[in-house]
């Protein structure tokens, strides 16, 4: 299999004619900083996953897409819909702020959003910044932010996917835009029997199934514009519990924004954006559940002054969690408002970026967060840039109000520094970065070894240092990208390696054209990780390959395949919980346009 993988890369290599190095448009972000900037303008780390990566990667969840990428982790308790954690540079999985269409979805109860949920057919693209942003979207966004913009489709697109673990997939996208508006509409079902999440013998398959609807619209009243953004994935997910009982449980997510931005004048634009979210879990063998439901209103100026983009806002939020697990119970509201202002600076060769919150909590009183970001560019093609920024994470309901909860927990809080290097030529795009972040009043369960009684304080420490040195090379028929990350996650108390993070990380992504069809392949490299600040238990490293296709059938018809785990390696992301084994996936869509 190796011989193969090997023989694989060298046919990908081999040019079909001479061709130079061509010049591909930057794609615009606007989460780093708000306002809609080149990417290679943007100061902070940024990765962008565009919509032809998604159709290429014929990923079956949002984790899939995002695994493959630099200074990204993922956990996972198992195959299918099971609970997955995203780690950005080392940072706890709570420390991912995830955005659907800038609108906040972390639940306000327990762990990181549900990124098994969120089916990539539904997704546009997505826009990850590594690094604090507190500042600009409040607590969760210590690691950094991944914002997930949903479809906004022109005509009409279907596509039937089928696979291992009798996995079928379909979806009907329609998109329509005239003079004064657009509509564009989602929908998806994704269901396969999955398999036995937990390591043991004679242990049934994992079943999971998820149905997503997506909903955008906007229309033009002179030169206003308002807009209703709407995601919804409901379903089934079945897992084995502590003791490998079967077990299955109902989810429900979904966001609903609607938004009304209004021209002032030439240089001064006003937006109000009022939204709603909803995380649910309902057992379906007992009587537990978790349930958040968060309200929040958005008030955003955005003002150009000569060399100057300011950016200055109000954020309230109403938030309403409840759940029942293991016979403890609440039903807390918490408010969250927030004032923030950010000053985007270009003087030529320099660029500033300076940016301050004020957010009042419900929970723990006031915390004042900011950043500060300097570039300077270098000839035509290279930069420097150097930041430093804090971020919190507030504690969760779970945190104050569940088992071993303590209502008194203050903010976890961090400081982090960045120094990097980047070239931007017309082929190769070089990155070198290296930061640090320090993270204070970490939230512990502190329990008593004799008794077990405990409870939750802002007791642990962390630091993580790390190096990660980046390139990209796009030619005439290829696009190369690698990414190494060296970091040191260290818990400062115990100084041991932070569990589930890898010190070392190699991503490789590879796409090759051939007329209108395209070969690509991902491969990610990780060193091994200790399991649980509670055990010895290490995750053995591992390399993992996906190889990924689509052959054009005609002007309207493409055929796409992958396959999954090429190597057939054998590893876990959590000890005791299985991966899936190799396994090919073939999918057939239409587009019309």
């Amino acid at each position: 299999m190796y011989r193969l993988f090997l023989c694989l890369i060298g046919f990908m290599l081999v040019p079909v004619v001479s061709a130079a190095d061509v010049i591909v448009a930057d794609p615009m972000v606007v989460t780093a900083t708000r306002v809609e900037t080149p990417v290679v303008d943007v100061l902070p780390s940024v990765i962008v996953i565009d919509r032809d990566q998604i159709e290429r990667s014929v990923a079956t969840d949002v984790a899939e897409l995002l695994r493959f990428h630099g200074g990204l982790e993922i956990g996972r308790n198992g195959g299918p819909g099971q609970t997955t954690s995203l780690f950005i540079r080392g940072t706890d999985s709570n420390h991912a702020l995830v955005l659907i269409d800038g609108v906040e979805v972390n639940p306000g109860t327990i762990g990181g959003a549900a990124l098994q949920n969120i089916a990539p057919e539904m997704i546009e693209r997505i826009e990850i910044v590594k690094g604090p942003r507190s500042t600009l979207y409040g607590s969760d966004a210590i690691g950094g932010v991944v914002n997930i913009i949903t479809r906004r489709a022109d005509g009409i697109s279907a596509r039937l996917m089928a696979g291992k673990y009798n996995t079928v997939d379909y979806g009907l996208t329609a998109g329509q835009q005239w003079d004064g508006g657009r509509l564009s509409l989602s929908l998806g079902h994704h269901e396969t029997d999955g398999f036995a999440s937990r390591l043991g013998n004679d242990l049934p398959d994992n079943g999971y199934d998820n149905t997503s609807v997506g909903l955008n619209t906007s229309l033009q009243f002179g030169d206003a514009s308002l807009a209703v953004r709407h995601w919804h994935s409901t379903g089934t997910a079945e897992y084995l519990d502590f003791f490998f009982k079967p077990k299955s449980q109902d989810y429900l997510n979904r966001s609903t924004a609607l938004s009304w931005q209004v021209p002032v004048d030439d240089d001064w634009g006003i937006s109000l954006a009022v939204s709603q979210i909803e995380d649910d879990i309902d057992q379906r063998d007992d009587a537990d559940y978790v349930r958040t439901v968060r309200n929040v209103l958005e008030w955003e100026n955005q003002l150009k002054l000569q060399q100057h983009k300011l950016v200055a806002g109000v954020y309230l939020a109403r938030e309403d969690t409840q759940s029942l697990s293991f016979g403890t119970r609440f039903d807390e509201d918490t408010a969250v408002n927030a004032v923030f202002v950010e000053d985007v600076i270009d003087l030529g060769r320099h660029q500033v970026v300076l940016a301050l919150r004020h957010t009042d909590h419900d929970t723990f009183g006031g915390k004042t967060t900011y950043n500060a970001e300097y570039g300077r560019t270098l000839g035509d093609a290279w930069r420097l840039v150097a930041s430093v920024g804090s971020a919190f994470r507030a504690p969760d309901a779970t945190d104050r109000f569940g088992f071993g909860g303590n209502p008194d927990l203050d903010a976890e809080e961090s400081v982090s520094y960045e120094l990097g290097v980047r070239r931007n030529g017309d082929a190769h795009q070089i990155g070198l970065q290296v930061f640090e972040t320090g993270i204070d009043d970490l939230i512990e369960f502190v329990f008593d070894p004799v008794t077990f009684a405990g409870g939750n304080f802002n007791v642990a420490e962390a630091r993580i240092r790390g190096a990660e040195l980046s390139h990209r090379w796009q030619g005439g028929y290829w696009d190369l990208t690698t990414t190494a990350l060296y970091q040191d996650p260290e818990d400062r108390r115990s100084g041991k390696q932070l569990a589930r993070r890898a010190q070392r990380q190699l991503t490789v992504n590879l796409v090759r054209q051939f007329g209108e069809h395209t070969l690509g392949l991902d491969v990610l490299a990780a060193s091994a990780r200790p399991d649980s600040p509670f055990s010895d238990v290490r995750n053995a490293g591992y390399v993992l390959a996906n190889l990924s296709s689509q052959f054009a059938v005609g002007e309207k018809w493409l055929l796409e395949g992958r396959i999954e785990n090429l190597l057939d390696t054998e590893y876990e992301l959590a000890a005791g919980f299985r991966s899936p084994e190799r396994g090919v996936y073939v999918a057939a869509r239409y587009n019309m346009r």
